[in-house]
């Protein structure tokens, strides 16, 4: 929050230093107070929705319970409303009771997460953006939850506590509402005092004004009763801090099924850690060459098994995911599979390694798939079969002819997450213009459905994803010729602003 406001202190410096240069140039007072007050308008509301952008979202196992995470640092936790209080779903449908089609959640509680910060040593700004949520084990009706910026991990225990509240004082109620306390009313009297310390000296046995004393003293002493009533409030407590652990910024943190550990995953390094030790962690996966130049690939993922405690996933730049067991060695350099689909002879262009970047990897509940999503294909894989995915799903093939337009406009390194059903039937990502893909992964299945994300929560179905084909059909189409001629000066652009992993 103070980030917030110290940004948009700095716009408003900017805009009197405008509303000078304005008056310097003799232009009108109404003018420059209507273009300073709608240049202020906008600053104000780009800066506040800024911060309000989701930047994670995750469901609890259940399904009870839903957390989202913005720019802002803040984290909003929301409960199901719909099927509470009426028993399990499995215990409906045996009923046969009538389940809502659309799932309600209300407001339950929010909480800021993450602060801005600012590394003195390497002069960098660590933004507060929450990057990822993982729930963890509930227990007693309470709820832990991890959340992570791009330098910091944080452990949150979110619990319903009973309002307390004093019921009996030794003062009368009238000069309970008028004093608040004794104590505090004894603070705030308002005498005087003298400098370094000193207070002007009064009689002894002298009383002081604020406090209300009955005649002849108090019959007895008793202590203040406190009583807990029915109210109820909300209280989130950050029980642990993993912090400087990471070079690099933070793209995944994983529970493991252990309910005692959980990695934290960055571009070069997986680390695992205790849930109840936030002072030491243990680095299991380093691809940092020992000459940084050497560097071919980064880490985008990472995942633990669902439920063998000792295997997890993570995938590259590349394209590639690799399974490692902790099992076998300390550090997991060495992976026990590799799932990578090869390429078609003759089909190399220079957006291949780009596009095949995989950006978000999940096991189904079963844990005998992997989910991976990469720019333009969804991709389910068998951990038995390491030759190729199972089933292709295209997402962004009609954006294929596009391409040299996508990277001008960095549009071609978006990220997108995916997901799994919980009965694994069906698969689901995100894409452009508030729509998503779900898609049936059953055998010989071609169910495709495009939906949009909207405030209605009767979603409409679109069959095809039209309003992105409206907006790339104004871009021109190039010629084959024209195409590998814009590749070959693109690569050489690429080859000159290769990123700086130096450290």
């Amino acid at each position: 929050m103070a980030f917030r406001f110290s940004r948009l202190w700095w716009e408003v410096v900017e805009l009197k230093h405008l509303g000078k240069y304005l008056a310097d140039r003799s232009v009108p007072a109404s003018v420059r107070r209507s273009f300073v007050t709608k240049r202020y308008t906008e600053m104000y509301h780009s800066v506040y929705l800024y911060f309000d952008i989701i930047s994670a979202i995750e469901f609890d196992k259940s399904g009870d319970h839903l957390a989202t995470g913005d720019r802002g640092g803040r984290v909003v936790l929301f409960e199901r409303t719909d099927v509470k209080n009426l028993g399990s779903r499995k215990d409906l449908e045996a009923q046969d009771y009538p389940i809502s089609r659309h799932p309600e959640f209300r407001y339950k509680t929010e909480f800021q997460s993450h602060e801005p910060e600012f590394d003195y040593l390497k002069s960098l700004e660590i933004e507060e953006k929450i990057n990822k949520i993982k729930w963890c084990q509930a227990a007693n009706h309470v709820l832990f939850l991890l959340s992570t910026n791009d330098k910091t991990i944080k452990y949150w225990k979110v619990q319903e506590k009973k309002v307390k509240k004093i019921s009996e004082m030794n003062v009368d109620a009238s000069q309970a509402v008028q004093n608040d306390n004794i104590a505090s009313s004894s603070m705030i009297s308002p005498r005087g005092y003298l400098p370094n310390g000193g207070c002007p000296e009064r009689p002894q046995g002298h009383l002081n004004n604020d406090l209300s004393m009955p005649p002849g003293g108090f019959p007895s002493l008793r202590l203040p009763v406190v009583v807990r009533n029915q109210e109820t409030s909300l209280i989130a407590r950050c029980r642990r801090t993993y912090a400087h652990a990471h070079d690099y910024h933070i793209n995944s943190i994983s529970n493991n099924s252990d309910g005692e550990t959980f990695i934290s995953a960055d571009d070069l390094r997986i680390n695992l850690w205790n849930l109840e030790i936030s002072n030491q962690s243990f680095n299991i996966v380093d691809v940092k060459p020992a000459n940084m130049e050497d560097l071919t690939e980064v880490i985008t993922s990472a995942e633990f098994h669902p439920t063998h405690c000792n295997m997890l996933a993570y995938s590259s730049s590349k394209g590639s995911i690799r399974l490692v067991d902790l099992r076998q060695s300390a550090l997991c350099d060495n992976h026990s599979k590799m799932f990578e689909e090869h390429e078609a002879p003759g089909s190399r262009s220079f957006f291949t390694e780009i596009i095949a970047s995989i950006s978000d990897v999940k096991f189904a509940k079963d844990g005998r798939h992997i989910l991976s999503r990469d720019y333009m294909t969804l991709k389910l894989w068998d951990i038995n079969m390491e030759s190729g995915p199972v089933a292709t799903f295209q997402v962004h093939e009609y954006l294929r002819p596009k391409l040299c337009d996508l990277y001008e406009n960095d549009s071609i390194f978006d990220k997108f997450d995916c997901c799994l059903s919980g009965d694994g039937l069906h698969v689901a990502t995100g894409s452009y213009s508030n729509l998503f893909r779900v898609f049936g992964c059953i055998p010989g299945s071609n169910e495709a459905t495009t939906l949009e994300a909207s405030k209605n929560p009767m979603r409409r179905q679109v069959q095809t994803p039209q309003g992105l084909q409206n907006l790339w059909a104004a871009l021109p189409v190039l010629s084959d010729e024209e195409q590998k001629a814009q590749e070959s000066k693109l690569m050489e652009i690429h080859m000159i602003s290769q990123p700086n992993y130096s450290i």
